[in-house]
């Protein structure tokens, strides 16, 4: 069962004051973008934190048609929720027992704060002079909006992927403030096969004709650069049998990509359209600045020892056999640390043939895991 229509919602993070950031940079106006779903007991204590992927939204569930402020990016793709197949009543996160509360990071393009936002002291919009935004920065903001919604202690936190390591960065940073903890094809470092990744898809943006070092918004946008990052990415979110099974279903283009070359193969076309497509609903400088923080991520100088105030907490970690953004020996590193801390840690790993991708598509691989996890003290109204 759907939630229906849903929409969203700000919370400005300096109403009472600068938001001062890891760099040592402040912005003296901010607000980040957040949807709810389910009603939040009286007690505070049926509260569900849910990390989104590098360029999701807070748009998890349910149908929203516009956002405030988001214009043209704010495609059809993006307006049927994101985790909609886990949300809801009687789902996955039961909207009938939980209060779900998902927010969009600093620095990114649906409705929070960030280049495309206007500077209030010079007028313009930020472009390349938006701050750099640290991970700590992203959940300082989320814990402060937790702060205005009343909620004390999660019941849980849940995040994929990058959002997956905000999750381990908000429970190892704060432990008091979470019970429960999912991650799903995630890691607690980032490699140095991610960091070339990463290196490739920010080159491929500030070599576009149009970057104009950020300052492109009353130009021509940075579209091809954006393309391009996103098919170097788009390889490691999905599994080569699959892309190649989704490629015959269309038919293969020969149109020419500059003078000497046509496109041979509907692999070529496939990934061209998905390149494409992501362009039309992402700002590339939002794009660099959630790149900056991805890189230069870090959970600090975690030990067994370390780990002791978060002893009362129970972890959920799933590897996907197939994963090639995040390996399977990454969520293994996770579960080790976490039995070094004696901290309770169950860990699953769902064979998939859709890669990095499958905890966004196949939920029967993963809610009967999850359900498990939370089943317990939350309790309707």
């Amino acid at each position: 069962m759907s939630i229906g229509s849903v929409k969203t919602h700000f919370f400005d993070l300096t109403a009472t004051g600068p938001f001062h950031l890891v760099s040592g940079e402040k912005l003296d106006t901010a607000a980040i973008a957040y949807e709810t779903y389910g009603t939040l007991n009286k007690d505070a204590s049926n509260a569900i934190l849910l990390f989104h992927a590098l360029t999701g939204s807070q748009h998890a569930a349910g149908f929203n048609p516009q956002v405030s402020g988001v214009d043209d990016l704010w495609t059809e793709e993006c307006m049927t929720g994101w985790w909609d197949a886990f949300i809801g009543p009687g789902k996955t996160l039961d909207t009938e027992r939980f209060f779900i509360i998902c927010a969009n990071y600093l620095g990114s393009c649906y409705g929070s704060t960030g280049p495309m936002s206007t500077n209030p002291h010079t007028g313009q919009i930020y472009g390349h002079t938006f701050p750099r935004v640290n991970a700590l920065d992203i959940v300082h903001s989320q814990l402060q909006l937790l702060d205005h919604l009343g909620i004390e202690q999660l019941h849980a936190v849940v995040g994929g992927s990058l959002g997956g390591m905000l999750a381990l960065l908000l429970a190892t940073r704060f432990p008091q403030r979470v019970r429960k903890v999912i991650m799903m094809a995630t890691g607690m470092e980032v490699t140095v096969l991610q960091r070339i990744h990463n290196f490739e898809q920010i080159m491929a943006i500030r070599n576009d004709l149009n970057f104009n070092d950020g300052d492109y918004y009353a130009t021509a946008l940075p579209k091809e650069g954006l393309a391009l990052a996103r098919m170097i990415s788009h390889k490691t979110f999905v599994s080569l049998g699959v892309l190649e099974g989704r490629a015959r279903q269309q038919i293969a283009s020969h149109e020419l990509i500059g003078q000497f070359y046509a496109l041979s193969d509907a692999i070529e076309s496939y990934m061209l359209h998905q390149g494409i497509k992501f362009a039309e609903r992402f700002d590339a400088n939002s794009y660099l600045r959630l790149m900056d923080m991805w890189q230069h991520f870090s959970l600090g100088d975690l030990s067994p020892e370390s780990l002791a105030p978060c002893q009362h907490q129970q972890h959920l970690v799933f590897s996907i056999d197939s994963d090639v953004c995040y390996y399977p020996e990454e969520q293994w590193a996770i579960v080790q640390l976490l039995k070094a801390g004696d901290i309770n840690v169950k860990y699953i790993t769902v064979h998939s043939d859709k890669g990095h991708d499958s905890f966004l598509l196949e939920t029967e691989l993963y809610a009967p895991y999850i359900q498990f996890l939370l089943d317990g003290s939350a309790q309707k109204n």
